[in-house]
């Protein structure tokens, strides 16, 4: 018996693996959808499809009801992202999108994701091309950022700083071009490409039916853990000697989705499966990639990811073939440590004598507000900088490469709309939550909206407390998908429903250990009250400069979860 056959889940296949067998290598019916002025959605299978080109169907679920009562079908619009290796944009482009923003979507705003891009929400469906068509020109694109395909690449932000930064950012970059779709679907459907016989087309590393599930993989310069390595399937740790970037450590299966009420899903962490040479980058990327292919479930996507590929054939079976399809064997893991994971805000000097600023941006919405005219002030900066933006996977907005005589005029910008606040807490900064209501269809509970709120209540605590120099690693999520990345907090809200999370104490600053559920299915004023407790505790007991989520360990609080697949739910 062949290792893909002793490896593939027997039974019936989900849906998905139709829906894409069936779709002409992504294209659908997708523009006969775009002809139907009945409905403001797309229809059966395209729903899925349109995915595969960044998008995703949602509804303003806060009008939701009272279309309903009005006999109208929900406001159907898309949210779209960008693919943007490493999070870099340019000045003009970043003004297109920018303009686009305010002309053409519900919102207006530009949202910087934990993705390390922006996507845009609330486009309706006469100007889903136009919008495609848009970004071309400006020479962005959103294929495969989103669906059962590698997703965009993540890299350690501030990649000018050093000459390793810049190296990892090339990799990061060249791994993102070399796992993308080939088929012409997207460049047909929305930049009115030429039509190609679908039939002559092939995908040899995701195949024809594609992945299993998402996959999402990262590019991360040590000490700093800005990517989260363990919420991401495959992650290529930078390893240098005497500054200069000699390869690789590779780690495999980590991720944080799981379903309410399922114990067969758990957030897990990545495998370290050893050290690569440069060389060997693309061919080991593909070689991961394409065992999940072969091996991952397509029976139950709720068990589809890499990290439920590993626990059932085994992190040394898995290991072995990647080796085997790379012509590759893993070296022992070269020595690296991670001590931070937020972001360095202010201004930092590169290695070319130019400057990067990078500015707090809560939730990483870009919009005017009362006194606060971020997406204003991002604008004015863009019109007179001759460096680049580049996102942050922490929600946060670099710019950078900025030369000397321009520092000052960019910062007295910044100040101007609110970009630079020096009031702005540690707890603020190190607080983040995923977009969920009112747009996506999956939310359960607020996380956007509430966490400016929560954070307040949090910083009073901590002064309450005598703690108002620290912060805790805090995140919300509106469902149990992991958006906001709260499965590696350090106290991290899963949404449950109206008003409802599991509070999740006990992961480390670095974003190496899980948290556990502490209480479940509470209110917002029970999480407060708890936490209020909880800080008295570790004001009154903590050991010197020991953060919450270690004391909370330590102090037999919340047993620490060693092996999520056997005992995050004991």
């Amino acid at each position: 018996m062949s290792d893909d056959k002793k490896f593939t889940v027997e039974g019936k296949l989900a849906d998905n693996e139709r829906l894409k067998r069936e779709s002409n290598l992504l294209r659908g019916t997708i523009t006969t959808d775009l002809k139907d002025d009945v409905t403001g959605g797309f229809t059966a299978d395209n729903f899925q499809l349109i995915r595969f080109h960044g998008m995703y169907q949602q509804d303003d679920r806060d009008i939701r009801a009272e279309r309903m009562k009005q006999k109208l079908e929900p406001l159907h619009n898309v949210m779209l992202r960008a693919r943007l290796p490493g999070g870099i944009i340019q000045p003009d482009q970043w003004l297109v999108i920018d303009k686009f923003a305010a002309d053409y979507t519900m919102y207006g705003s530009i949202r910087l994701t934990t993705r390390q891009t922006f996507q845009f929400h609330g486009v309706l469906k006469p100007n889903i091309k136009q919008m495609h068509q848009t970004l071309n020109k400006a020479g962005i694109d959103s294929i495969a950022t989103a669906g059962d395909v590698n997703r965009n690449v993540l890299c350690t932000s501030n990649p000018v700083e050093s000459e390793l930064h810049q190296e990892a950012y090339e990799w990061a970059t060249k791994i993102s071009e070399h796992l993308l779709p080939k088929t012409k679907a997207y460049a047909e459907i929305w930049l009115d490409g030429e039509k190609v016989d679908s039939t002559q087309e092939d995908e040899p590393i995701l195949g024809t039916n594609y992945l299993p599930r998402k996959f999402k993989t990262t590019v991360v310069v040590p000490p700093h853990n800005d990517v989260d390595v363990h919420a991401n399937d495959l992650n290529f740790v930078a390893i240098a000697e005497n500054g200069k970037l000699i390869g690789f450590n590779v780690l495999v299966g980590g991720g944080l989705a799981m379903t309410h009420g399922d114990k067969s899903t758990f957030p897990r962490k990545a495998d370290d499966f050893g050290f690569i040479p440069l060389d060997k980058t693309l061919d080991v990327a593909a070689a991961v990639l394409t065992t999940q292919r072969d091996w991952g479930n397509r029976v139950n996507r709720k068990n589809a990811k890499t990290k439920y590929t590993l626990e059932r054939v085994g992190v040394d079976n898995f290991k072995a073939e990647v080796e085997k399809r790379s012509e590759t064997t893993f070296e022992d893991s070269r020595p690296y440590e991670f001590t931070t994971r937020g972001d360095r805000y202010g201004w930092v000097e590169g290695i070319d004598g130019k400057h990067h600023l990078t500015l707090f941006i809560e939730n990483g919405r870009i919009l005017d507000y009362p006194g606060k005219t971020l997406k204003t002030g991002c604008a004015e900066i863009a019109k007179i900088h001759t460096g680049d933006f580049r996102m942050t996977a922490n929600q946060n907005l670099i710019v950078a490469g900025v030369p000397s005589e321009l520092k000052q005029q960019i910062e007295d910008l910044a100040v101007a709309h609110g970009l630079m606040e020096a009031s702005v807490s540690n707890q603020r900064k190190d607080s983040m939550a995923c977009v969920s209501l009112p747009t996506c269809p999956l939310a359960m509970a607020e996380a956007e909206r509430y966490l400016p709120e929560a954070v307040s209540e949090i910083e009073a605590m901590l002064t309450k407390h005598k703690m108002q120099d620290e912060s805790i690693i805090y995140r919300i999520t509106g469902c149990p998908n992991g958006c906001g990345r709260a499965m590696l907090a350090e106290v991290g809200l899963v949404g449950k429903g109206p008003g409802k999370y599991n509070l999740h104490i006990g992961g480390n600053r670095e974003g190496t250990r899980i948290p556990r559920m502490y209480k479940e299915n509470i209110t917002d004023t029970e999480i407060m009250s708890h936490l209020d407790d909880l800080i008295g505790r570790w004001s009154n007991e903590r050991e010197e400069k020991e953060s919450f989520g270690d004391y909370v360990i330590r102090a037999g609080i919340i047993a620490p979860v060693v092996d999520s697949a056997r005992d995050f739910y004991d």
